[in-house]
């Protein structure tokens, strides 16, 4: 088929294992590709035809900057994957107008008309979807949000209009949070504005429909997917098909994302979102995720192994929906392929810490393979991944592919048992106990079930990893029980030695050598170099010629010298004592709310702390008097472990 307009440079404007998932579809599709990278965050570019340095971990969502790659470059065509700029119709207008480039997606028309949480709600009520009672205008005022609290009953829950990833998301149960929890969601939207909704929580599931359009009038489905399984509404476990028995009632929900599609004409592929109730059988519109999902990779696998970024990238050519490998495929929303997919994240978290970041390298890792199992990554063997603060905590992504249910949570036990990763603390254990429960086995999970019943899921989690642990312990023992623990193919032994000579950059006598110290090395402790090393050593300087014993420890760190020293100089809070409130996790300190003799109640937030764009708040785990506060500034980069503030006394009495 002769296409309409030809990609011959396409650009990669993300990371991580989308940018890599895009940009071997592009190859299959012999199209020239650019890949962006920061400094210290480069995996996601092997196999792009070059890659561009960019200026920070910000530019991803600096369009002047990626407008300039583009002219530079001369690319035609911009991917954005999901995130960043995926749903910004600012970024596809201003990306075509100011330098001829088409950005993979809806356009800026349908993104300003479904990216927008309120502007999707509105065109759902123009279609006669069902919606929850809400706010018809966004706001800036917690005062508004209150009134509308009043007036329709808690729960509500407040969004950011332009929020994503669960960012700008708050569910409100009682009137003594909505001050603080307000305050949060709008301070995680970039336009610092928000909605409310009634909240509808119990038993609801959150399901989902694959659209996919061609821009010419032609709109078609690929069934559902559901997300019930989620914490602080983001996403850890997905399937298709849904839960819910009742194919009548998903056939509504697929109906009702098609009239909403059709009205704007829907281009590309887009998201629809609903919460789904199966007793009594009702729905409501959610949101429009109008880019392709972190969870397509499901669709794909029950629909028979179709490429939905390479449908992407036909469509933006001028392709037609009929010419695309999904025509032979049913449209009865009522009969779903005769296959069942999961996808499990894997993320760089501590579910037994609230889900905190964790920071550090990734010294080693081993995934699944087998029938029936997919992983989507940007780790390289060969490569050093380390996972910071400035980007997503998303390692990996396991998705199972059988005829089956049963089926399905099989591979997924089997799957997660043959995956390891050693440097950052995982979402690991969390999905080990998610697919050995009895409850997500009989699907009765809803959207408030992980949630609720934490502790027991991490409990079994944790053991079946113990289990695991000591297995893949006693196996590497019997391979070689005598040798140094070590994750490096940089062999040190007893008995190798340096001679060390530091001259200054800047000294004016650059040309005389110093007389060298001397280390040499007498037992290797533990060998992960680069990441680590632990010895034993000998160290001799020229001011004291008798060699004096040290244990040398090297760690890698992503942080500055300065940071450091930083870092240090705060107080550690003691975990055992109860007057102490300490930081649980890594990340920036964006503001202090309490003062040295403020009274303060249990539960009350007397901090909070960004971890990739969420806002988390650090609340007092006793009431009292606040006797001593943090005494850097907000804005620092704080640690695991950081004391913010210390009480004494009882519960305060107010």
């Amino acid at each position: 088929m002769v296409l309409t307009r030809q990609i011959n440079r396409l650009l990669v404007a993300n990371r991580g294992e989308i940018a890599t998932r895009i940009m071997c579809t592009a190859r299959e599709l012999d199209i020239e590709t650019y890949s962006i990278y920061t400094s210290n965050d480069t995996s996601h570019t092997h196999g792009s035809t070059h890659s561009i340095q960019i200026a920070s971990p910000a530019s991803y969502l600096d369009i002047s900057e990626l407008i300039e790659i583009a002219k530079k470059h001369k690319i035609d065509t911009i991917h954005p994957g999901y995130g960043f700029l995926s749903e910004s119709p600012d970024f596809a207008r201003r990306v075509w107008n100011e330098a001829g480039t088409l950005v993979i997606g809806p356009g800026h028309e349908i993104l300003a008309r479904t990216g927008d949480k309120l502007q999707a709600r509105l065109l759902a009520e123009e279609c006669q979807v069902p919606v929850l009672p809400a706010l018809k205008e966004p706001t800036s005022d917690v005062a508004q949000l209150q009134n509308f609290a009043s007036s329709v009953g808690f729960p509500i829950i407040i969004k950011a209009v332009d929020g994503g990833g669960g960012r700008g998301i708050r569910i409100v149960r009682e009137e003594k949070d909505m001050a603080s929890l307000a305050k949060r969601a709008l301070k995680e939207s970039p336009s610092g504005k928000a909605f409310a909704e009634k909240a509808a929580i119990d038993g609801y599931r959150h399901v989902e429909v694959q659209i996919i359009g061609d821009g010419q009038g032609n709109v078609r489905h690929l069934w559902e997917r559901e997300c019930s399984i989620q914490r602080r509404f983001q996403k850890v476990v997905e399937f298709a098909p849904s839960s819910i028995s009742d194919r009548k009632l998903i056939g509504e929900v697929i109906d009702a994302a098609l009239r909403m599609a059709q009205k704007v004409n829907y281009s590309s592929l887009g998201t629809f979102e609903f919460l789904v109730r199966a007793s009594p059988p009702e729905f409501y519109f959610l949101e429009v995720n109008p880019r392709l999902q972190v969870e397509h990779t499901i669709t794909e696998s029950i629909a028979m192994g179709i490429d939905l970024v390479k449908m992407q990238l036909l469509l933006a050519q001028g392709q037609p929906l009929s010419s695309l490998s999904i025509s032979n495929l049913t449209e009865n929303p009522e009969t779903p392929p005769p296959l069942h997919s999961l996808q499990l994240r894997v993320t760089a978290e501590d579910a037994s810490n609230d889900w905190s970041l964790s920071v550090g390298k990734i010294n080693s890792f081993r995934f699944p393979a087998g029938n029936g199992v997919r992983v989507d990554t940007h780790l390289i063997p060969s490569l050093q991944t380390v996972v910071g603060t400035d980007f997503d905590s998303l390692i990996a992504k396991i998705i199972v592919t059988g005829p089956s249910w049963e089926d399905v949570v099989r591979k997924a036990k089997r799957a997660l048992a043959d995956t390891h990763i050693e440097g950052v603390k995982t979402s690991l254990d969390a999905l080990r106990g998610i697919v050995a429960s009895e409850a997500f086995a009989s699907q009765q999970c809803g959207t408030q079930w992980l949630e609720a019943n934490l502790p027991p899921i991490l409990e079994s989690g944790k053991a079946i990893s113990s289990t695991l642990n000591k297995n893949l312990t006693q196996k590497s023992s019997n391979i070689s029980s005598n040798s140094v623990a070590a994750a490096s193919n940089v062999l040190f032994r007893k008995g190798d030695a340096w001679s060390i000579s530091l001259t200054p950059e800047s000294s004016s006598e650059g040309n005389k050598t110093p007389a060298p110290s001397h280390l040499q090395l007498t037992r290797v402790l533990r060998n992960e170099f680069p990441a680590s090393l632990t010895a034993s050593i000998l160290y001799t300087t020229p001011s004291a010629p008798e060699p004096v014993p040290y244990t040398l420890t090297l760690a890698t760190t992503t942080a500055s010298f300065g940071s450091l020293a930083s870092s240090s100089n705060h107080r550690r809070g003691d975990p055992g004592n109860s007057n102490h409130i300490i930081i649980p996790f890594p990340g920036q300190l964006m503001e202090i709310l309490v003062d040295v003799g403020d009274k303060i109640q249990k539960g009350e937030t007397v901090a909070v702390v960004r971890q990739m764009k969420m806002e988390l708040e650090i609340r007092a785990t006793k009431g009292g008097v606040v006797t001593w506060v943090y005494e850097g500034e907000e804005g620092d980069e704080v640690g695991e472990g950081v004391l913010v503030a210390e009480v004494e006394g009882g519960a305060a009495k107010l």
